[in-house]
């Protein structure tokens, strides 16, 4: 299961949304059924940026995002509002 968070941030706020957005990943990172997770941003727009993190299903997604509330607060302005979980349909490559 891949969850994506896109948040729209000014670059004066770049620097300090890097910082919350590792310890986001830390937070999640410690959850039941994580599997990945980065932090990116837009080739084409520099503003816009991704939380992207990788799960065992949706059920340890959702319980991660109980648990991360606390470090996620601080950028819930900066969030887009659009859904966040995707199952995967069709998955290609090999895992390393």
């Amino acid at each position: 299961m891949l969850a994506v968070i896109r948040y729209t941030v000014p670059e004066a706020q770049s620097q300090d949304f890097v910082k919350q957005g590792h310890s986001i990943l830390d937070v999640l990172a410690e959850q039941p059924g994580y599997l990945r997770g980065r932090l990116a941003r837009s080739v084409d727009e520099p503003n816009l940026w991704a939380l992207v993190s990788e799960w065992e299903g949706a059920g340890f997604y959702r319980r991660a995002l109980s648990a991360a509330r606390m470090a996620m607060y601080p950028l819930m302005i900066l969030m887009v509002n659009e859904p966040t979980a995707f199952e995967d349909v069709y998955v290609t490559g090999q895992e390393h």
